[in-house]
């Protein structure tokens, strides 16, 4: 199978540590996201967002810096995992910038993927974040 790598760089209001615990808490990542999510926040640990239709384990964490994970959308072929890596660093002025890379996408979802990003995680987390400060 074809794959591609999304990299996408977004600046979020709310230091590292704050985007860090949206990302790996089920009930901060549910309320930006709007659907159900149950994370063990562990290396090791399972991930399941927008309730199922991702899945996934966590296969390194360094809190308020970066998270990386074994992800799997529900219709990709059966076992086949990509690697979704979040790195975060302080912008100044209490933001964080997010450098995101998703490697081993199939090329055939490149493009929902892609925008999926933008649209179900960019833009709520933004708007999370910024209605916490």
């Amino acid at each position: 199978m074809k794959t591609k790598t999304i990299t996408q760089s977004v600046t979020l209001p709310a230091r590292p540590a704050a985007v860090y615990a949206a990302l790996m808490n089920s009930k901060k990542h549910a309320a930006f996201t709007g659907a159900a999510a149950e994370i063990d926040p562990r290396i090791g640990g399972t991930v399941s967002c927008y309730g199922g239709y991702i899945r996934g384990v966590t296969v390194d964490l360094v809190p308020a810096k970066r998270i990386v994970q074994a992800w799997r959308s529900r219709d990709w072929p059966r076992g086949f995992y990509s690697v979704v890596t979040f790195a975060l660093t302080p912008a100044g002025r209490g933001r964080t910038k997010l450098r995101f890379t998703h490697l081993g996408v199939p090329s055939s979802d490149f493009k929902d993927k892609s925008g999926g990003w933008k649209s179900h995680y960019w833009e709520p987390l933004k708007r999370y974040l910024a209605a916490k400060r």
